[in-house]
Order: C-alpha cells, then structure tokens, then sequence
C-alpha cells in the first residue's frame, strides 16, 4: 500500500504502526458488530485502499467479498493485492454505489454492506441498505458524532427498510477520540426508488 500510495492518492497515512492501527486495526474492529464472517457475503462501499474489506477478508477466508471504489486507479491496486495475496472469491468494481443499489445482480444480495466514514449517515444508509437483504444489515465506521448523525437519520433508515440502529464504541489505543460502529438491521425490502440517481443522495439527503 505504502509503494502504490507514492504513485496514486490512497491515503495519508503512511506511519507503519499508524498503519497497523488506523488502517488494520480499524478495520479488524468491525467483527466486534458483524461477528464470525465465514461464507458470508459482505460488499465493502467506497473501499479506497482496501479497507475494511481486505483484512476482513484475511481473517475469514471464506468470506465472499466485493470490493467498491468509483476511482479506477484504486480498483487497479486492489487486485494487485488480491493478486499477490492469492485471495479467491473477491470481485472488485470500479463503480458509484447509486448504480450498484439498483444492479439486481447486487441490490439486495448481500448479508453484510460496508463502509468507513464516506458520507453523513443519511447519505451512507441510501447506498448501504438496498444492497442488503431482509435479515442483514449494513455497518457504518464513524467518529465521535456517530449518535448525532444517525439520530438525525432514523427517518430516512426507516424509508429505506432499516431498523433500530446499534452503536458499539470503539477505542484504539493512542488513539484519544471514539469511533463508533453503526450497525443497523435490514427489516423490510427497499423502495425501488432508492437509491436515487447519481448525486442525488448527496445533494438532498433523505428527510
């Protein structure tokens, strides 16, 4: 990661033991909500350089894993990796999450969707939710104003077949603030409307 991020933007992190926590660490966090991920499919959204996708997948090698980034250069260097690690069911895609929502090769196909802080919460659940079927969930990465966020956002969970959400607090050490998985469960099918077309989701969050 550290060789590629000298020729492509993939993060600016570069420390190797604030790599090991910020990066690895963080993303291993995740089974502390998701639990034991074997021969699950899980869809990582906007995954950058891999994370918290990749090491998920080196921890539970059975876990069928789609990778999703809208920049072609970052999907370049995630199968490179996956190439070089001999990882087998991984897909990767180079692609906005607006259209993969309504991909029926995707929407609702998976039992796990994924991201780090790539949006507000309002924004994150109209990507997340329509990829998850009825009896998933989606999992979000977020900071200190986790609780504000999707406090704000029950509203548009409940459009889009969400249910009550989780927060489980996670502290990294040397690491002073929070970070909070928000897990929220997949109750009932998404509108067909959502996601809405590309930018939408952003430009008018769900009220």
């Amino acid at each position: 990661m550290l060789e590629w991020n000298e020729r492509i933007n993939l993060t600016r992190i570069t420390d190797p033991a604030e790599v090991e926590e910020r990066h690895f660490l963080d993303a291993l966090s995740c089974v502390q909500a998701t639990g034991d991920l074997a021969g699950l499919r899980l869809i990582d959204m906007g995954t950058g350089a891999g994370f918290p996708g990749l090491p998920l997948k080196i921890i539970f090698p059975t876990l069928r894993l789609t990778l999703v980034d809208s920049v072609a250069k970052k999907t370049t260097f995630l199968a490179a990796v996956t190439a070089a690690l001999n990882l087998t069911e991984v897909t990767i895609l180079s692609e906005r999450a607006e259209v993969m929502g309504q991909d029926k090769r995707h929407r609702e196909q998976y039992d796990w969707a994924v991201a780090r802080s790539v949006a507000e919460m309002r924004v994150l659940a109209e990507y997340l939710l329509p990829l998850v079927r009825v009896g998933g969930a989606m999992l979000a990465q977020k900071g200190s104003n986790a609780a504000e966020e999707t406090a704000v956002a029950q509203s548009a969970i409940r459009k889009l077949g969400g249910g009550q959400p989780t927060l489980h607090p996670i502290h990294l050490p040397r690491h002073e603030q929070t970070h909070h998985l928000v897990c929220i469960p997949k109750q009932r099918p998404t509108p067909t409307g959502y996601p809405r077309r590309v930018g939408l989701p952003s430009q008018r969050p769900i009220e």
